[in-house]
């Protein structure tokens, strides 16, 4: 299995501050519902603090929670590819502070920076290689115990 990767520590230190000079800074209470599938995809979020779970819904009745994001995760990669949609869903488990980027600007700031683009994208298909390994697990998981 593919190691978790942390997507600001994984940048060196100027990209990484350049990429926070984006952030802003947000928290979501317990319970809240940050996205949806299907949802717009304009903006990402790198977890501070709190836990966060991905989930698929599977049936009309019944979502699977797929991944569980900490401090240090990247939650959101569907504004990096077309057509910009969620592909999971997300809530938060607990109280989350987190840095929210702004898609856009993000973009912007990888085409006039091109090497940081390249490393960012580089990130993201590591973290989607380790995620889709969780997902395929959690989902036979589920799959075996009749529960799906």
């Amino acid at each position: 299995m593919t190691r978790a990767t942390r997507l600001l520590t994984a940048l060196d230190p100027p990209q990484r501050e350049r990429l926070l000079s984006l952030a802003e800074e947000v928290s979501f209470p317990e319970d809240t519902r940050i996205f949806e599938a299907g949802g717009p995809a304009d903006r990402f979020w790198v977890l501070r603090s709190g836990a966060v779970s991905l989930d698929q819904q599977v049936t009309s009745q019944q979502r699977v929670t797929v991944a569980s994001l900490g401090s240090g995760d990247l939650l959101g990669w569907s504004w990096l590819f077309p057509p910009y949609v969620w592909d999971f869903g997300a809530e938060a488990f607990s109280p989350v502070r987190a840095y929210e980027f702004e898609a856009a600007p993000v973009l912007r700031l990888c085409e006039e920076d091109p090497a940081l683009g390249l490393s960012l994208v580089r990130l993201v298909a590591e973290i989607l290689a380790h995620r889709l390994e969780l997902t395929r697990g959690r989902l036979l998981e589920a799959h075996r115990r009749g529960s799906l």
